[in-house]
Formats: structure tokens, sequence, C-alpha cells
């Protein structure tokens, strides 16, 4: 009950303050995304992960919940990987689904929803009683960005190069097949997960950058075993991040399009 009533409290007071489109609507998208500030922490990541263990490990520990002090340098690289794609969905393009959907109202209320089960959305002895609702509400919400955020990163990935002959990437066999691989690749990583909705950015960004993500990790001193999102469990370079950085980029600015569509061809009533 708790989180609904600060759900509703939430999109109450947006309602309260958005009459219009005015300047408190590009104020609050503009706090509610949250891609640029967790790509530079993943960059940091990998930063310090070149001057040490030690020093990776209590990087990634910024932002991650998984306990951090045993993880190998391959386990400081998927994590940072992993939760760089996973807020893809919950930071950016989520947000703006709801904000093209409700409105800032709408969009205040899922980051309401998404830092209450950030906070006590877990299933520990501790949490999993009073933050089941939490959970359960957020699985809704980002049922359908999730996937979404899947589909973008796909239409984002890298294009193969031209074969010989050919004017552009696009007209290339290789890229359509490379498309129909990777959306085969989620359909099939995308449910292998603890969460009905997480594994489906991951397994895009996996799929991308042809890696494994997943597996066991301890919270909060209790052992989770993940199911694995892929099979080719190679080591992890900065290339592959700086990829992965690439594919969030223009997964966004494609969100950003998508939802500026949207509020100008069907303006929702918060905006009239």
């Amino acid at each position: 009950m708790v989180a609904i009533v600060l759900i509703a409290a939430t999109y109450g007071v947006g309602l309260l303050f958005t009459f219009h489109f005015s300047l408190f609507t590009f104020i609050v998208v503009f706090f509610c995304l949250a891609g640029t500030t967790l790509i530079r922490e993943v960059r940091a990541v990998f930063l310090a992960l070149d001057r040490s263990l030690d020093e990776g490990r209590k990087q990634v520990a910024r932002i991650v919940g998984r306990d951090t002090s045993e993880l190998s340098a391959q386990e400081v690289r998927t994590a940072a990987l992993e939760t760089l794609a996973e807020n893809l969905s919950d930071g950016v393009i989520a947000p703006l689904f709801w904000f093209a959907m409700l409105g800032v109202p709408g969009m205040l209320a899922y980051k309401m929803v998404n830092t209450l089960d950030s906070m006590i959305g877990y299933k520990t002895d501790r949490y999993r009683d009073f933050g089941c609702w939490a959970a359960h509400i957020d699985d809704i919400a980002n049922y359908i960005p999730a996937r979404l955020t899947a589909l973008l990163m796909i239409v984002a990935s890298p294009l193969p190069p031209p074969r010989e002959g050919e004017k552009s990437r696009v007209h290339s066999p290789l890229f359509w097949r490379g498309w129909g691989r990777l959306l085969r690749f989620v359909r099939k990583y995308g449910r292998r997960h603890a969460s009905p909705n997480s594994g489906y950015p991951e397994a895009a960004l996996a799929g991308i950058l042809d890696c494994r993500f997943g597996g066991p990790h301890y919270y909060f001193g209790e052992l989770f075993d993940k199911p694995y999102i892929g099979e080719n469990d190679r080591p992890l370079t900065t290339a592959d991040m700086q990829t992965a950085i690439r594919v969030n980029r223009t997964a966004e600015v494609l969100m950003i399009v998508i939802t500026s569509l949207v509020l100008l061809l069907l303006p929702h009533p918060i905006f009239a």
C-alpha cells in the first residue's frame, strides 16, 4: 500500500503543476532522464579497472546492487554493461514512453515506481513482503518499454560493411540477416532472467556484443543464481564498452524522435 500511495501522490503532484506545456515540463523531463549520468559512470568503471581490480570493484559498486567485493575483472565489466543496458530502459526509454502516454505526471509517477523498486523491490528476507508491491508495479510499468528498448538497440546496432559492388550497408543481405539474428537472440534469452523485463535490453546488448551476461551473484549476502544470457563467455574489452555506449546513445535519439512525433501527431490533453 505504501508504494501505491506514493505513486498516486507523485502523479497527483505532477498533474497539479502541469496545466500546459511549459518550462516546468522541460525541467522535469531533463531531470527524469538518466542516460548521460550512467554512461559516464560505466566509462569510469572501465577506466578504474585499467588501474586496478580493487578500484574497478569500488567504482562499479556505485551503479549496481550486487556485492562487488569478490568480483573478477570480467565480472566487473559484465556488471557495468548489464547495468548500462537495463538503465537504458529504466532511465531513458521508459520515462519517455510514459511521458508520451501520460505527460509529465506519468513520467514522474514512473520515476517513483522505479525508485521504489530499486530501494525495496528485492526478494531477500528483509524486503520480500514489504517490497513485493513495488516490484510487481515496476514489472507492469516496464513491460512495453523493456521490449521497445531491445528493439531500438537492435535498430541502433552497428551495421556490417557493404559487400563489393553494393551501394550501402542497408542494401546488404548481411544487414537484414543481422537484425533477424538479434531478434531471435532476444526472443530466446530475453525471458531467461529473474525479472520479466530486464532480460530483454540485456539480451539485446549481449547479442550485439556476442558475449554472455547473467550468472550467479550475491545481493545483501544472499546468492541468487541468475540464468545466463548468451553463450559466448569471451573477455569483455574497452572497445565493447564504447560500442555499448554508441548503441545506447543512438537508441536514446531514436526514442526522443518517436516521442516527439507522438506528441505532435497525438497531443495529450495535459498539453492542451
